[in-house]
């Protein structure tokens, strides 16, 4: 007989009702039966739990029962599908019709065997059957057992709650973390000794989870190890306190609203965000959010906050909304500071413009005994992601006297953390910095196991125990992530060094340091050179020269070590600090020209004097001598005040003309940025006072700033921002200059900081001037410069908090990164107003257009990333870069052009003077400088031999990971062919042939996408809309169906074709109506191929040609032969080498199979970028019952895979129908439903196509087959919905007069008629807007209406609301019927600069923003033309018209646009360029070629350049040759002209669409409008 186990037991209201312990089965079998008699117990679990913990509870059950004497009970068991969709009112009537079958009765005790899901569920079920039976909770997660207690006090309560910890072995380590946020939270409101333990003992506590107890080991006290008595207590703990809560606040008076700490704005995110984040992922954020609201409100310190965030972090908890889990979820563009309090204003807690909110006042206590009201100014000023300094220029300054002190120096903690970690005994360090920088070095020492950390004082004594040196490997498969912290970086590439090879914990065992993006582009090889030369085994995993970095443990060989400091001295402290622990005593000679920053390394000296290591130099030289030693720990080292920090304030005093002084920062510091204020500020004019530990600032009087001529500010590099900022409103002198040098190190800082003042000043209207080392400002009056401007910090705290400097004289400036600031100073925002006095703000920045890209778990790369081409040489980079440039409206680099640009020589030249090899390490260089300078907002086109060497290869695929490579790829005969004739660039010397097999696997292996470039084939138009949409699409701006949306339907037609390129000329007649267009790519077969699965090759070309022959976007489907497809079922791998193809060639929709494996579904998806996956599931059996648990199974799986979820069966009767569409009715309830497609195959079926909301399959007469049985083409379907009521016929008119002419019936009836719609379009002629047209707009049936003139004004007033274009034009073409809501109203808009614009775009879409365009007329289409030129971006529209007056009325009405009014049509204004586009809105016969002809407008030839590329559109609807495309034609033949009723034909497929939903078939269109129009000519 098993021994009765160790039970720790929690009291709740009186009772002894929780049991915690390890291995408990046996024990809770033994407790229920004995103490809960019953005549059946019934245990209640899901299958992901049944397979580990179900046959062992029967086991022990039925072991207790057959010892009974008395009657035997019966033990039953119900096992149920898992996750929320089970949580329903058919999830509970289940299990009561289970009880029911099985003659349950009111004595039966149930058991509730699972999460938070299962608990919730039986709970309900056991307070409602029969009047309420007794149950017992058994939580499997952490997160439901810490709950447990909020179970004691509802209305029906659990008999027992047994926490059974050896459940936690089986538990996925992320949903270990998701409870771990609520053990945290707890520890945060209520013990901070707890909260201490949580801190400093993650390791130890995830070491009972990780490693899975043998036997029944931790049963008892005597076989629990201390991970296992650790984490029952931490459990226990948490336990504890809510228990007590609930036992004082039984009825939530308000004590009880503690436990909701981090609630209020996490379960706003969580409301955003699910399913794909987890209930303790959000609190977590929630936590950090609402601490931040706490020390805003003045009423928790720093150090609490910071304390929180690493504890969180140790768990594996994310703690901000910039955290990659979060940016992965679909939803995480709908994070909007406004969406997030609309949520939490629907909590009940809260009302009005305040918010119920817990406010830490402590670790371990509440600023209340309740939650606080909280305004929601103050929550949303948390939330934003940019922060505004508001400034008040009418006030002056007061006499205001600001005495703070700066958070500690950033420098001094890191090298302070360093020295206490590798010394022996036990130091505290006082005013250490609590930021990002100094958490990763104390992280990264814990792994390594070089020291041991705990807190004192409230956080505010760190107490360091160091480990004399001893250092560790850590675990297998662990890196150290430093983020973007350049110090710990460099100082833990030494100190990773030292790391003995006796401490490798296995043979050959390296520690791997790494960083975020930015890290791994910042240079560490000249101290990588170093080491290497003294003997250290240090490999480069991804680019030479930067992290990340696999280093062996050998530990330092000691010795001369010679080493390159011109770039940065923390290589040359990284060293020193770790010289004492080398084999051999260190002579450190420092060679490669000027050392940089000296004052750093002097700092470095001192600090290992004070830790008992003495460092000599040579006098004269750059050689120190570091003895060999251990260091010895102080008993306590007090951190200085950040001197780089302390800048800001001083400098605001400076340039407010206020006084602020500064504690704990003086003469006496050590670091070299203490003297900014008497060098700088004292010059500009500032009284400045410093002693040894004081300095206090007080500016002149507000403008009065001086210009300060030459500074050399190498002694305080980090200083120069600062000074940038005060520079920029500094003047006198000469120039009004502050010329700033000494600083080209801070090129290779957090960013390139010098370019990044540069342009960032240049928003202020600030001019400078770059130079070698450094950069002049020129000042200006500070009320002259620019307000409003929105400065990108480029994730650098130092640009942050500069320009915040000059945002306190400059109004409405914002900082868009605001919390960068967290690398050295957290609570900056909050010390500028709580402190410094001056108001902060919140900006939520917009966001950019994106649609929802990724699943959970799947990277959407940055949508702003650069995008670079590679490819052969003649595969048309430049060509294809300008056109996506223009796409894009972004900048375009070529990288010769760079290069000739930067070496002031040619590319040829270049590499007749030095080489190829030369050249290639220029051009290496140059791609890493692009990279760092343009790695946002840009296209750039690469050499074509940028892959030969293996640097260069290194950079491009560590780009990769976050942005865009393209490998632009073009038939090699078509290359060798071009290349004949270039003789711009040198030649190759070996066949073109040969140098294309050499580089294309690298081009492969670089690039994350392929373009195919096939303009000699396609020529213009089909290869401009395919640039432009390959490149929006991997730039975030996806071709996705726009009718994939709740309320519309959308539909694909499926292509059965082998070879789909004889069926090109018909894609248009076959995709009439569709919004998108299905390859099935297991029916490839290539004419000349033999097996079943078509090469990558045929493939790619099939999706090129298809890209050419439509702009839908494309479903890529390779369909198994068991999922009724043609791809063999045991060529799993072969079909996700294709799916991989289709991401690669940006492909839109993805179909993936569920069937598949899990693992390579769950590959593909994390490097999907922008595509969507359609997690597909086809039972073709027959048997499958669209209300059993097996689709709902698949629903959950395919929900979490896929962004679309496909279930495909096959009816046998109407009723299946039925069914189909009640279970889509109960998905679509969910919270967070991804979009369903849900098909019943076959005749039967066919009622689900025609109801099917989601992208329902179609097949298409001209098809060679259906893709599946009882597929319906596109038009069966809209008539099939019409007759079953869900498609209404509608009405649609022409108002004006005259119109018996009109193209319009033409067009739209032409379009309804091949769609299949019932829809009408009329003619409707009356003299006036009066009540027929009143009666013909309220009519129910009234679908939408076109107005011509003369009605275009006199519409408006019977219309509910305007477009913004209408308003601006001051006309309406177009009227709509929407409901807004739930109400009918007539909306306005004007389509007529919609075709002008897409006339223009189509046309000539390398002109992207054009230079100049010009405006013929001012009258109400003139209108339209400006609104369509200022939408392009126009930078100059030329208008002119006969009648001035008309004119200025109309520049006037566009006060935005950039208009220039003309008074000849000969040549244009002496500045501006001459026109790429021109636009006449007068009629024909008012314009004239002929001299002789005094009452038009002479057209002269001058008006066209014709050495252009351009566009001329005549708005005149007749003739069809008007006078300005005739001169077009004969003057200007590169120029593009475009006829009036071409324009009528781009507006009025946009009317079509709007009325309709659907893209208007436009070649049936235009060829039925056409022939009409010249017929009657």
């Amino acid at each position: 007989m098993d021994t009765v186990p160790d039970i720790l037991k929690v009291s709740i209201l009186g009772r002894e009702s929780i049991h915690c312990g390890f291995h408990l089965i046996p024990y809770i079998a033994r407790t229920v039966l004995t103490t809960l008699p019953a005549s059946v117990y019934v245990l209640v679990t899901d299958t992901n739990v049944a397979q580990f913990y179900l046959s062992a509870f029967e086991k022990a059950f039925n072991a207790e029962i057959s010892k009974l004497s008395s009657a035997k009970p019966r033990f039953l068991s119900r096992v149920i599908l898992p996750g929320e969709t089970t949580k329903c009112r058919e999830g509970k009537a289940d299990i009561e019709d289970f009880l029911l079958l099985e003659r349950c009765t009111r004595d039966t005790v149930i058991l509730a065997l699972g999460g938070g899901v299962i608990g919730d569920l039986v709970g309900f079920v056991a307070a409602t059957f029969m009047r309420g039976v007794r149950f017992v909770q058994i939580p499997t997660t952490l997160l439901a057992m810490v709950d447990s207690s909020n179970l004691i006090g509802a209305f029906w309560q659990p008999e027992y709650i047994f926490i059974d910890a050896a459940f936690l072995e089986s538990l996925p380590e992320r949903e270990f973390s998701n409870g771990m946020a609520e053990v945290v939270k707890t520890a945060a409101i209520w013990d901070e000794t707890e909260f201490t333990s949580l801190e400093t003992n993650a390791q130890l506590i995830y070491n009972a989870i990780r490693t899975p107890s043998t036997g029944s080991a931790g049963r008892h006290i005597s076989t629990r190890s201390t991970s296992q008595s650790l984490l029952l207590s931490v459990i226990r703990g948490s336990i504890y306190v809510k228990s007590h809560i609930v036992t004082i606040d039984e009825r939530e008076t308000g004590l009880r609203n503690l436990v909701n700490f981090g609630h209020t704005i996490g379960h706003a995110i969580e409301a955003v965000l699910t399913p794909h984040m987890l209930h303790g992922e959000c609190v977590s954020i929630g936590m950090i959010f609402e601490a931040e609201v706490a020390r805003g409100m003045g009423v928790l310190k720093q150090v609490a906050v910071g304390r929180l965030v690493r504890c969180l972090r140790a768990y594996g908890l994310p703690v901000s909304l910039a955290d990659q889990r979060v940016s992965r979820c679909p939803g995480a563009r709908g994070l909007g500071v406004d969406r997030l309090l609309d949520i939490m204003r629907v909590d009940k807690k809260n009302s009005g413009p305040q918010k119920k909110v817990v406010i830490l006042s402590r670790i371990g206590a509440t600023y209340e005994q309740k939650a606080t009201a909280v305004d929601d100014a103050v929550i949303a000023k948390v939330l934003s992601e940019a922060a505004t300094v508001k400034v008040d220029l009418s006030t002056t300054p007061g006499t205001q006297h600001v005495k703070m002190a700066t958070p500690g120096s950033k420098s001094i903690s890191n090298r302070a953390l360093v020295l206490a970690a590798l010394a022996q005994g036990t130091c505290r360090l006082k005013n250490l910095l609590h930021s990002d920088d100094t958490q990763v070095m104390m992280a990264a020492l814990q792994e390594l196991k070089g020291a041991s950390f705990a807190w004192e004082d409230g956080g505010e004594t760190l107490v360091v125990t160091g480990g004399a040196g001893a250092l560790q490997v850590p675990t297998a498969g662990t890196e150290i992530y430093l983020g973007n912290a350049g110090t710990a970086a460099r100082f833990l590439t030494t100190v990773c060094a030292l790391v003995s090879p006796s401490a490798a914990t296995n043979a050959g065992t390296a520690t791997v340091i790494t960083g975020n993006a930015r890290m791994k582009q910042r240079p560490i090889g000249p101290l990588v050179d170093a080491l290497r030369a003294n003997g250290s085994e240090i490999t480069y995993n991804e680019s030479e020269g930067c992290l990340p970095l696999s280093i062996a443990p050998k530990g330092l060989q000691g010795g001369v070590i010679r080493l390159a400091a011109s770039v940065s001295s923390q290589y040359v402290s990284s060293i020193l600090l770790c010289a004492p622990y080398a084999r051999k005593a260190v002579t450190l000679e420092l060679v490669g020209g000027a050392v940089i920053s000296q004052p750093y390394i002097d700092m470095t000296i001192a600090m290992m004097r004070t830790f008992g290591v003495i460092v000599t130099r040579d006098p004269g030289t750059d050689i120190y001598r570091i003895p060999q030693g251990t260091y010895v720990n102080p008993a306590q080292y007090a951190i200085e005040s950040d001197a780089s920090s302390a800048t800001y304030p001083l400098a605001i005093a400076a340039i407010t003309g206020t006084t602020c002084t500064l504690e704990n920062i003086g003469s006496a510091s050590l670091q070299g940025d203490a003297r900014f204020a008497v060098d700088v500020l004292a010059r500009m004019g500032c009284k400045v006072v410093q002693t040894a530990n004081e300095t206090t600032v007080t500016g002149p009087k507000r403008g009065e700033l001086k210009a300060i001529g030459e500074v050399d500010m190498e002694p305080m590099t980090d200083a120069f921002l600062t000074a940038c900022a005060v520079a920029a409103v500094a003047q006198g002198g000469e120039g009004n200059t502050t010329r700033i040098i000494g600083i080209a190190n801070q090129r290779v800082k957090e960013c390139n900081r010098i370019k990044a003042m540069i342009d960032q000043l240049a928003k202020f209207g600030v001019q400078t001037k770059e130079l070698d080392d450094g950069l002049e400002v020129y000042g200006r009056p500070f009320n002259t410069l620019t307000r409003g401007a929105s400065v990108h910090c480029y994730d650098d705290h130092r640009v942050a908090m500069a320009f915040s400097v000059l945002g306190t004289i400059v109004p409405d400036t914002i900082i868009e990164e605001k919390r960068c600031v967290e690398k050295t100073w957290p609570n900056w925002w909050d010390d500028l107003e709580n402190k410094i006095g001056l108001k902060v703000g919140g900006i939520e920045l917009p966001r950019a257009e994106s649609s929802t890209a990724a699943t959970s778990g799947t990277p959407s790369p940055a949508a702003s990333a650069s995008v670079i081409l590679v490819g052969m040489r003649g595969s048309g980079k430049t060509h294809i870069g300008t056109l996506a440039s223009a796409a894009l409206s972004r900048r375009f680099i070529d990288a010769d052009a760079y290069f000739e640009a930067k070496h002031n020589i040619g590319v040829r030249e270049f590499v007749r003077a030095n080489g190829w090899p030369a050249f290639r390490a220029a051009e290496t260089e140059n791609l890493k400088e692009i990279i760092q300078e343009a790695g946002t907002g840009h296209v750039i086109s690469m050499g074509g031999g940028i892959v030969e060497t293996p640097q260069a290869r290194d950079l491009l695929k560590n780009y990769a990971k976050t942005g865009p490579v393209v490998h632009v790829l073009r038939d090699i005969e078509e290359i060798v062919s071009y290349l004949g004739d270039e003789t711009a660039r040198p030649a190759y010397g070996e066949p073109i042939t040969e140098v294309f097999k050499r580089r294309e696997p690298w081009f492969v292996e670089c690039a994350n996408y392929d373009f195919i470039n096939r303009i000699t084939v396609d020529g213009g138009e089909a290869t401009n809309a395919e640039i432009s949409r390959f490149f929006k699409h991997i730039t975030g701006q996806p071709n996705l169906a726009e009718n994939v949306a709740a309320g519309k339907r959308s539909y694909f037609v499926a292509l059965t074709y082998s070879d789909v390129m004889p069926a090109l000329r018909h894609m248009p007649d076959i995709t009439t109506g569709v919004d998108a267009v299905e390859l099935r790519v297991d029916l490839l077969r290539a004419p000349d191929a033999l097996g079943a699965i078509p090469s990558q090759a045929y493939v790619t070309a099939q999706v090129a040609a298809l890209r050419r022959a439509t702009s839908l976007p494309i479903i890529f489907t390779v369909r198994t032969k068991s999922q009724g497809g043609a791809f063999p079922d045991n060529s799993e791998k072969d079909a996700f080498e294709l799916l991989g193809l289709a991401l690669r060639l940006g492909v839109e929709y993805i179909d993936v199979e569920i069937s598949a494996s899990e693992r390579l579904i769950t590959e593909l998806a994390a490097r999907k970028g922008f595509s969507q996956i359609i997690a597909s599931w086809h039972d073709w059996s027959g048997k499958m019952k669209w209300n059993e648990d097996v689709v709902r199974s698949k629903y959950a799986l395919a929900s979490r895979l896929g962004d679309i979820v496909k279930i495909v069966g096959k009816a046998n009767t109407l009723q299946d129908n039925f069914a189909l569409h009640d279970f889509v009715a109960k998905a679509n309830l969910q919270r967070g439903a991804k979009p369903i497609i849900a098909i019943n195959m076959g005749v039967e079926g066919q009622m689900s196509r025609i109801l099917n909301a989601t992208l329902s399959p179609v097949t298409h007469p001209l098809l060679p087959s259906k893709a599946a049985p009882g597929q319906l083409s596109f038009a069966q379907i809209q008539k099939a919905l019409n007759l079953l009521g869900q498609l209404p016929a509608r009405r649609h008119f022409l108002f004006g007069n005259p119109i018996a002419h009109s193209m319009s019936p033409t067009l739209h009836n032409a379009g309804f008629e091949v769609l299949g719609l019932p829809h009408t379009y009329e003619l409707l002629e009356t003299a006036n807007v009066g009540e027929e047209l009143k009666a013909t707009l309220a009519a129910p049936d009234f679908g939408g209406a076109s107005v011509t003139i003369p009605f275009k004004l006199d519409v408006i007033p019977l219309l509910d609301k305007l477009s913004p274009a209408a308003e601006a034009i001051g006309a309406v073409n177009t009227i709509i019927p929407v409901i807004e809501g739930g109400n009918r109203i007539l909306y306005g808009d004007n389509t007529d600069w919609l075709g002008i614009r897409e006339s223009i775009r189509s046309r000539a879409p390398s002109i992207g923003a054009p230079a100049a365009a010009l405006v013929i007329g001012a009258g109400g289409t003139a209108r339209a033309a400006i609104f369509a030129l200022q939408s392009l971006g126009a930078q100059r529209i030329y208008l002119f018209n006969r009648t001035a007056s008309k004119a200025r009325a109309l520049v006037e009405a566009f006060p935005d646009a950039p208009v220039k009014l003309i008074e000849t049509l000969d040549a244009w204004p002496a500045e501006g360029p001459a026109p790429t586009v021109i636009v006449s809105t007068v009629p024909a016969s008012a314009t004239t070629t002929n001299s002789t002809n005094p009452g038009a407008v002479l057209l002269p030839l001058a008006l066209f350049d014709a050495t252009a590329n351009g566009v001329v559109v005549d708005m005149a609807y007749k003739p069809a040759e008007t006078p300005l495309l005739m001169l077009a034609k004969s003057a200007a033949p590169k120029w593009a002209r475009v006829m009036g009723v071409e324009v009528l034909l781009e507006q009025g497929y946009v009317q079509f669409e709007t009325w309709t939903g659907r893209r208007c078939p436009k070649h049936v269109v235009s060829k039925s409008v056409l022939e009409k129009y010249f017929a009657a000519a």
